[in-house]
């Protein structure tokens, strides 16, 4: 009987153990969790300074974009023939709408714009506007620049005819 008590005694010791072993795993446990926690809350801040980061870089260059090439246009550097030419790639941008983060209305009326001969200055604002969302969305596909590129040329053709309108009264 003596004989089953040491081994009684051993199995407590031996369990006794085991539970140390538990309690230190459970510990170690818990030490990982708070670090991937926190691995995590920097890994998401990061992701959101990116995307914040990127965004900005988009709008610069969308707003770069819009200032060069009315520059350019006003200086007489791009004529009716390469608005022609950038009108004819803007309208492959429709193929985008089935990807719908834009409105069905919004995509028809960039539709109507485009189709449009001669647009007047608050049309060309309109579009610019849509443009610029489909920038916002589909910065990354070529389409979407050339939209933005053609209603940019078309802001300052629109500004050039009032301008011309208003001299031609005086």
């Amino acid at each position: 009987m003596r004989r089953f008590a040491e081994i009684d005694s051993r199995f407590r010791e031996i369990d006794k153990r085991f539970a140390e072993i538990d309690e230190k795993f459970k510990e170690f446990k818990e030490y990982v969790d708070e670090k991937f926690a926190v691995v995590d809350q920097r890994f998401d801040d990061l992701k959101a300074y990116i995307d914040r980061r990127i965004t900005r870089l988009g709008e610069a260059f969308r707003s770069y974009q819009e200032f060069f090439i009315e520059y350019l246009t006003s200086q007489g550097f791009l004529k009716p023939l390469e608005a022609s030419m950038l009108k004819n790639e803007a309208a492959r941008i429709a193929r985008l709408a089935s990807m719908n983060p834009i409105s069905k209305e919004e995509w028809k009326r960039i539709k109507e714009l485009l189709e449009k001969e001669e647009l007047t200055l608050e049309e060309v604002l309109e579009l610019r506007e849509l443009a610029r969302k489909v920038t916002d969305e589909y910065g990354d596909r070529p389409e979407a620049w050339k939209l933005h590129a053609y209603a940019s040329m078309m802001v300052r053709y629109a500004l050039r005819k009032m301008r011309e309108r208003e001299e031609k009264k005086d």
